[in-house]
This record gives structure tokens, C-alpha cells and sequence, in this order.
């Protein structure tokens, strides 16, 4: 394929490269502080009173409290605009860059020195690199700002994890004044090695929806079923007829999971329960299967409930939508990736995953690219999966990071 970004040149990528490699001590030092105190979603006061004051120390234009502790950071260039952008030559062009903030409710197990000293929290999902990542960027763009036109917006997002802090900081109107043309975010990825990067156009996170569903039958002794409504029986024929939507409702072209996470029913052998209750998730790429698992779960479970004389009450919403790279954005990450890491070998193109993202919300807008970051190194230790007790990471990544979001603006905004 052609790209339809020109490559920067040798001379352009050494100067890039070395001025990260010089910054590199400072953003694993960030990182460390980060990952030291972790906060929950919307509560991440120590998290942006850092961000704020570096951005304040380096004369960035910034604005704080959107959407309760988001950050959003304004860098303009100053080199002029070529008359051949990709976009609209009608006004210099704007390029978003996100990065999550929070941390998760898990006691960290790994004995470092910048473990967690927030008992029962810890940055178990690489968020804290995504940070540093983010103001190695600033800090980078804002020294550099004679070397690209157009404008740059750093997205510090709160409550990734839950309950979801894209939607109330669009609705805060980060994308607007000046209007955003593309938005490109990253992910440290503990399923790829450092030195890879996963991207692809379309589908690479899956939506996810939520639900809680309570039968209720009429309890008794274990010895005379007869006299009863034995809800664990209607509970377990939910279960398994559950799993046809996906088997017999859905494409088999198009990927789907309908998982039961949660069941629990009665309190003692002999005692028919009275209740059961189960919750599960729902993941789906395809966006025309919006609204279908939500009507199509809620037949079985009635239909069933009603041939066994059984009632029910489901509770059942929508978390994030599935995360859709759009194509030109991503061929401008997947050229840009190709000059870092060097090699083909390092592009990993098949790298969907039924895990979600509210990212998706902000690629709902505007066209963008999310794309993960190899960040494990199991010769260092460094592969327990994301949300693990012992998660981290090869902070060679953060420099990777870095270079590959300024070499983005720079292909973007030249």
C-alpha cells in the first residue's frame, strides 16, 4: 500500500529519535511517580495536580477540572502549513492525542521501589505509562514547536475503568475551539512484545454491555419439588440457552461472547432457592448488533421463565461502543510505526481484542486510530497480564511512545 503520509527524513527521524532518547530518564521517572499514587476513576486529583504543574512549569496552555480532574493541554506549531494537506487546506489542522489517567482496585504484589503506596490501588493497566507517555509528548512538541504547523491537543482523560471519562469530557467540548480533525491514543500491551505495535483500520476493541438479572421462583424442601418453582433449574436453562445467540443468532463471521460471570442461588442442600441471581457481559465488534444481544437475551430469559411458571427482572445497559479506527489514520500510525520499530516484523495487524475501551466515543466523532503498544519482556519478568497484581511493564515503551506520537504530528500536521 501507498502511504498517503510522505516519510519524514533521515535527518528528521534522527533528530526525533535522539531528542527522545535524551528525555527518556525524565518520563520513566514521571512514570514511576504516577504509578506510586494511583487514584480511581474521577478521583484523580494527585494525578492531574502533577500533570497541571509540569505543564505549568513548561508554559503549556492548559485547562483543568474538565469533566472533574481531565486536563486538556493546547501546543501550537509555528511552521507554516504545506499547500498539499491531507485534510482541508481551509484552516491549519488539529491533531488529539488521549491518554488515560486512572488506576484499578488491586493490591499490588510486585516488591520495586515505586510500587503503589496507595493500599488496595495500583496501576495494574499500563495507564500511568500512558501518562508519562503523554507528557514526554508536551513536553517534546511544545521544545520542538518550530518543526510542525497546525495544532496539537493532549487529551489527560480520568476514569477509563469505569464509569467512562470520554463522554463527559466531549460533552465538556474538548473537541471543539479549535475543532479536532483526527485523534490518535495508544495502549501499552502486555499480549505483544516491546519493540511491536498492533494496529489496524476498523474494529480493534470490542463494545461491551452489562447485565444483572435476578429469577425469581417460589423456594421449599429439597425433598418435594413438586411444591415449589426451583429457580436454580430456571437459571441454569438460561445459562446454557444463552450461549445459542451467539452460536445460532449471530454471523458466524461476525465475533461475539455472551459470558455469565456471576451466578448465585440458596443457601443450604436441602432448600429449593427462591431466587438466583446471575450477571454477565456481552461483547460484540460489528455495530449493527446494537440493540440486538440487549432485545435477544431478554426473549430467552422471558420465555423461559414463562414455560416454568418463573418470573424475572432484567437489568441490562450498554458500557462503550466498539473502538473503529478509521482507514486514513490508521495507515498515518501504521507508516509512522514502520520507521520506529524498524521492521516490518514489528506490525501486528491481527491484533484485535473483545476487551472495550472508551476511547471508542472520542473515534465516534472525529476519525482516529487506537493502537496498541508492545510492552512485555518476559526475560525481564515483565508478561503478567493486564489487571494482574504484578502487571508492569518495559519502560522501553514509553520512549517508543513518545517518538511514535511526534512523529505522527509531524506527518499529520506538516
Amino acid at each position: 500500500m501507498i502511504s498517503a503520509f510522505p516519510s519524514l527524513t533521515s535527518v528528521d527521524l534522527s533528530r526525533i529519535r535522539l531528542s527522545i532518547r535524551n528525555l527518556h530518564p525524565q518520563i520513566i521517572e514521571w512514570r514511576r511517580r504516577l504509578h506510586q499514587q494511583p487514584e480511581l476513576g474521577f478521583q484523580e486529583k494527585l494525578t492531574s495536580s502533577f500533570i497541571a504543574s509540569k505543564l505549568q512549569e513548561w508554559g503549556i496552555e492548559h485547562q483543568t477540572g474538565i469533566a472533574q480532574t481531565g486536563i486538556v493541554a493546547i501546543i501550537k506549531g509555528e511552521k507554516l502549513p504545506t499547500q498539499h494537506s491531507v485534510l482541508s487546506t481551509q484552516h491549519s489542522k488539529v491533531l488529539a492525542i488521549r491518554a488515560d489517567m486512572d488506576a484499578l482496585p488491586v493490591q499490588e504484589l510486585n516488591e520495586v521501589s515505586y510500587r503503589s503506596q496507595h493500599d488496595g490501588l495500583m496501576h495494574a493497566c499500563g495507564h500511568d505509562g500512558h501518562t508519562a507517555i503523554a507528557l514526554g509528548t508536551a513536553y517534546y512538541l511544545h521544545q520542538h514547536r518550530h518543526d510542525f504547523a497546525g495544532t496539537v491537543k493532549i487529551i489527560f482523560q480520568p476514569a477509563e475503568e469505569g464509569p467512562g471519562g470520554a463522554k463527559p469530557m466531549i460533552e465538556a467540548g474538548v473537541l471543539k475551539n479549535p475543532q479536532v480533525d483526527a485523534i490518535i491514543g495508544l495502549h501499552l500491551w502486555n499480549n505483544l512484545s516491546v519493540g511491536t505495535v498492533g494496529v489496524r483500520p476498523g474494529a480493534l476493541m470490542a463494545a461491551v454491555e452489562s447485565f444483572d438479572c435476578t429469577i425469581s421462583g417460589r423456594g421449599g424442601h429439597g425433598a418435594m419439588p413438586h411444591q415449589t418453582v426451583d429457580s436454580v433449574v430456571v437459571a441454569a436453562q438460561v445459562v446454557n440457552a444463552l450461549q445459542t445467540i451467539v452460536s445460532r443468532n449471530v454471523n458466524p463471521i461476525d465475533s461475539a461472547v455472551v459470558t455469565i460471570g456471576k451466578l448465585h442461588a440458596g443457601t443450604k442442600r436441602n432448600v429449593i432457592a427462591d431466587t438466583a441471581d446471575m450477571s454477565g457481559t456481552v461483547r460484540y465488534f460489528n455495530p449493527a448488533l446494537v440493540g440486538f444481544f440487549k432485545n435477544r437475551i431478554e426473549q430467552v430469559i422471558s420465555g423461559i421463565c414463562e414455560a416454568q411458571g418463573a418470573k424475572y427482572d432484567l437489568n441490562y445497559w450498554s458500557l462503550y461502543p466498539a473502538v473503529i479506527n478509521d482507514a486514513a489514520i490508521a495507515e498515518l500510525v501504521r507508516s509512522v510505526a514502520e520507521e520506529v520499530v524498524e521492521t516490518p516484523l514489528g506490525i501486528a495487524p491481527e491484533c484485535q481484542t473483545m476487551g472495550a475501551e472508551d476511547m471508542s466515543f472520542f473515534l465516534q466523532e472525529v476519525p482516529g486510530c487506537y493502537f496498541f503498544l508492545g510492552s512485555a519482556n518476559p526475560e525481564k519478568g515483565l508478561a503478567y497480564p493486564h489487571h494482574h497484581p504484578r502487571f508492569d511493564f518495559d519502560e522501553t515503551a514509553l520512549a517508543m511512545g513518545v517518538e511514535i506520537f511526534v512523529r505522527c504530528v509531524e506527518k499529520f500536521c506538516n
